[in-house]
């Protein structure tokens, strides 16, 4: 499970995968496979990266409810290629994905409208 908070914190701090290999002693595809969640990163580590990116453990280490939002999206694809005939899958999404998504169905439908609008125009002038 990808650690975004922490890839965000690096990367808004201009730290490279390689400084923060470096940091901890190990190589960067190393660094990379524990910032995928690939492999477990120690509470020693993490202390060690907060340190260099002069941030509290907490801002870049996610919390569980946080692992579980993003470990369900990360496994919605698993699910449902896993899955043969008709088996409903059911996952839970956030509010405020839902709510950005629909902002931007209202954008499209808006552009549409006003490319029908241009269209009945531009037919109108060749008449």
């Amino acid at each position: 499970m990808l650690k975004e908070k922490l890839k965000q914190t690096r990367i808004n701090k201009k730290f490279s995968q390689q400084d923060m290999a470096k940091h901890l002693n190990i190589s960067q595809p190393h660094y990379l496979r524990k910032e995928k969640g690939e492999i477990e990163i120690r509470d020693e580590e993490w202390e060690r990266m907060a340190k260099l990116l002069d941030v509290e453990v907490d801002d870049i280490k996610e919390t569980s409810k946080e692992n579980s939002i993003n470990q369900n999206f990360e496994n919605v694809t698993d699910i449902t290629n896993s899955y043969i005939g008709s088996h409903n899958v059911y996952c839970n999404v956030p509010e405020f994905l839902l709510e950005s998504q629909q902002e931007y169905i209202n954008i499209l439908k808006k552009e549409n409208e006003d490319l029908k609008v241009k269209i009945a125009q531009l037919e109108n002038k060749d008449q």
